[in-house]
């Protein structure tokens, strides 16, 4: 590596929209993000707007092509 062309990196605190902080390395002093793991639905469990269904369920229920209403 080159001597003098590289940022110094120092402890960096971060700071989540939830109030969540933690300390990391990085060339700035402070990141502020909306999303952290302490509240990101994935992580804590709570997918809320992420749906578990399969995408060919999906279509069909929403052009009413359930295998019940195909069988009346």
């Amino acid at each position: 590596m080159k001597a003098n062309i590289h940022p110094e990196v120092k402890d960096c605190t971060v700071t989540c929209a939830c109030g969540a902080t933690f300390t990391t390395k990085s060339i700035k002093d402070k990141i502020d993000v909306e999303v952290c793991n302490e509240c990101h639905p994935f992580y804590t469990g709570a997918q809320g707007r992420a749906k578990k269904t399969g995408k060919i369920e999906k279509f069909n229920r929403k052009y009413g092509l359930d295998k019940d209403e195909k069988e009346n």
